[in-house]
Order: C-alpha cells, then structure tokens, then sequence
C-alpha cells in the first residue's frame, strides 16, 4: 500500500509544478496532497520533500502558520468553486447538487474563518524572526 501512496506523491508533485507555471492550476492544493502522500508512504520522500524549493516557496507558510497569501487564497477557491459548479451541472440528481452546494458553503466558511491572510510572506518572515 506504501507504493500507492509513493504513486500519488509523485502525482500531485507534478500537478502542483505544472501549477506553478499555469495560473489557473492551484499549486497549493496539489502540493498538500503531495506532502500527505509522501506522510503516509515513506518518511523518505516526507523529508526530501520538505528540504524542496517548492516546499519552502510555496507550502511552509500554510503548514506553519495556517496562513496564505491573497493572491494564493483566492487563485485556490475559485479553482475550486469552478469544479463544484462545472460538477453541479453534469450531476443529475438533486440531492448531490445540494451535497456540492454544501461543500462550496462550507469550503468558504473554512477558508474565511480558519485561514488567515496574510500580504506576503516577506512580512510573515520578519515578523517571526527573533530580534539579532
């Protein structure tokens, strides 16, 4: 099963690189998927993963602090909100829609109440480190 989870890893690796470079593909989430991939594959690819430019650039904020950027925030919700919406229409019965409808309501409650915002991670940065 470890393999599997190594697989994925490597999945949403490439799908948060290749979002990095396309802005409508949220880097963000993919990214997440990665590290939890990784978490519950190999100890290995965690750390490798982890010491990564990408990491550092794009997900230790989040991890950390629980916090992202404007610009990140909302590049990831209305990625999001597309795909619930896009799915709402293909799905037939009600009751799903209303299940998708639920989702995106408490998707951005979630986001609107748990993650901060913050302007940038340079402010973050000298904010939390300690005075020489």
């Amino acid at each position: 099963m470890k393999w599997l989870y190594i697989i994925l890893g490597h999945f949403f690796l490439v799908l948060g690189v290749i979002g990095i470079f396309i802005p409508i593909l949220p880097t963000t989430p993919f990214l997440l998927l990665t590290l939890y991939f990784y978490t519950r594959g190999s100890i290995r690819f965690k750390n490798w993963f982890e010491q990564t430019k990408i990491y550092n650039k794009h997900l230790r904020t989040f991890v950390e602090t629980r916090s992202m950027t404007r610009r990140q925030k909302w590049s990831l919700m209305i990625f999001v909100d597309i795909i619930i919406i896009i799915s709402c229409f293909i799905v037939d019965s009600w009751i799903l829609r209303g299940m998708l409808i639920l989702v995106l309501l408490l998707k951005h409650l979630y986001f609107h109440t748990q993650v901060k915002m913050i302007k940038s991670k340079k402010t973050l940065i000298r904010v939390n480190t300690p005075p020489s």
